[in-house]
């Protein structure tokens, strides 16, 4: 048996690309001040679109990848109701101090304490205060009962 050295299974993890992050300090490169839809928001235009499509019979475009983030908003997308997904849209849009990024990740992700808000979004840390942070929230999880 001769004495091979074998290539290694597996690969290492590719350099990331752009100087994106979304950690303490945000670095969100060419998307930095792109408008961002919460998943309630994506959700809300997605259907409308595929509403549209069906009504002018053009839903011969619909995919495995378009039913799949379909499924997907369905699952995670907080506020089903436009209503609420408006109304949500004005809370956090009255506050100027957070990016759009940061606004549509509070409005995602749906955190039950300003806490675990800022675990989650570090960012947030400096911006704004734990309890207008909080009464966010709690607004917010009015809108999601109803």
């Amino acid at each position: 048996m001769s004495d091979q050295h074998h290539a290694p299974t597996s690969r290492g993890k590719p350099p990331a690309t752009g100087e994106e992050e979304a950690s303490a300090v945000l670095r969100l490169g060419e998307f930095e001040d792109v408008d961002t839809l919460t998943l309630s928001e994506a959700s809300l235009v997605i259907n409308a679109l595929m509403m549209k499509r069906k009504k002018d019979r053009k839903d011969r475009n619909e995919t495995d990848v378009l039913n799949k983030t379909l499924d997907y908003l369905d699952a995670f997308a907080r506020f089903k109701q436009k209503e609420n997904v408006e109304a949500v849209e004005r809370l956090l849009s009255a506050h100027k101090e957070l990016t759009k990024f940061e606004r549509a990740q509070i409005g995602s992700l749906c955190c039950d304490s300003a806490d675990e808000c800022k675990t989650l979004i570090p960012s947030l840390a400096d911006k704004i205060a734990d309890e207008d942070l909080q009464e966010l929230l709690d607004e917010m999880a009015k809108l999601m009962s109803t």
